[in-house]
């Protein structure tokens, strides 16, 4: 469902390293009428989230430095953003316990890619029906 036109639309954060995927994310939420913010790194997305705090966000768990997880970990430990809905999104389809055990704790999502168009606003509005 797309926000009405009076609606302030709800800010999405991308946080990805593959910066064409990254990219095609945000377009396509842009498409369901979310303002959308991109970041291509864990440390960027996490700068992101401090300057411009989201409504949800849509992490990718693979990245160099800063990766998914990590990104949670210091993400819950901000205050104001211990409650935002985080998606972590994968192609990795062999989690260990320990790791899906942790992402429980962070309260994510776990999503595994591909993501098509259905699939990722259909994610979007679960993810923002937790803020509601």
């Amino acid at each position: 469902m797309t926000p009405a036109v009076s609606e302030v639309p709800a800010r999405i954060l991308v946080v990805d390293d593959d910066e064409a995927a990254a990219h095609t994310l945000g377009r396509l939420l842009r498409q369901e009428g979310y303002d959308v913010r991109v970041a291509v790194s864990g440390q960027a997305g996490l700068q992101e989230s401090e300057s411009s705090p989201p409504d949800a966000i849509i992490l990718d768990l693979r990245m160099p430095a800063v990766d998914g997880l990590e990104f949670l970990r210091r993400l819950r430990h901000k205050e104001n953003q211990r409650g935002t809905p985080v998606a972590v999104v994968t192609g990795d389809y062999f989690l260990d316990e320990t790791m899906l055990a942790e992402l429980q704790q962070l309260r994510a999502t776990l999503r595994f890619k591909p993501l098509w168009l259905d699939d990722l606003a259909g994610l979007a509005r679960d993810l923002l029906r937790v803020t509601s």
